[in-house]
């Protein structure tokens, strides 16, 4: 049995008021708040690595766990926005037991659907708000069993 975690990022500042690159938009001072209290309620848990996609976003809501744990959050394209759910698969298979991964408000839910169609109980109301985290608990081959999601922090 293992858990690994899936967090959409947390909140940025909005898209069409950002004039450079999309990637490079940071977290806004709420998300700033929602990331430092992610980190306080992950950082209880069993965590054993820090995934994020490469976007300025979703590196920041990570990083204040990073600080907490001593962890480097490692940046990867498989959690970038549009990325293929087999991708995102591998990438929570390739982590393992206490993974936490951040990414997209695309990807997230396409992810949890996912597994929902391929056995995966639902233990929760679905919450696809920013700085929600789903909880996946796994067997010893990697199955994910169930998923929970857990409300963004406020």
């Amino acid at each position: 049995m293992g858990t690994s975690y899936l967090v959409r990022h947390a909140k940025a500042g909005r898209r069409h008021d950002w004039k450079g690159d999309d990637r490079e938009r940071p977290l806004s001072g709420p998300g700033r708040r929602q990331a430092a209290a992610l980190a306080e309620r992950l950082a209880e848990r069993f965590v054993t690595s820090l995934w994020s996609s490469p976007y300025r976003r979703c590196v920041q809501t990570l990083e204040p766990l990073g600080e907490r744990t001593g962890l480097i959050v490692e940046r990867d394209d498989r959690l970038a926005e549009g990325a293929r759910v087999e991708h995102v698969m591998a990438l929570l298979r390739d982590g393992g037991d206490g993974a936490v991964l951040c990414s997209h408000g695309d990807v997230v839910p396409e992810v949890v659907e996912a597994l929902i169609r391929r056995g995966a109980a639902v233990a929760s109301d679905p919450d696809w708000r920013k700085a929600s985290i789903w909880v996946l608990e796994f067997d010893g081959d990697g199955t994910v069993l169930s998923v929970r999601a857990e409300p963004p922090p406020t």
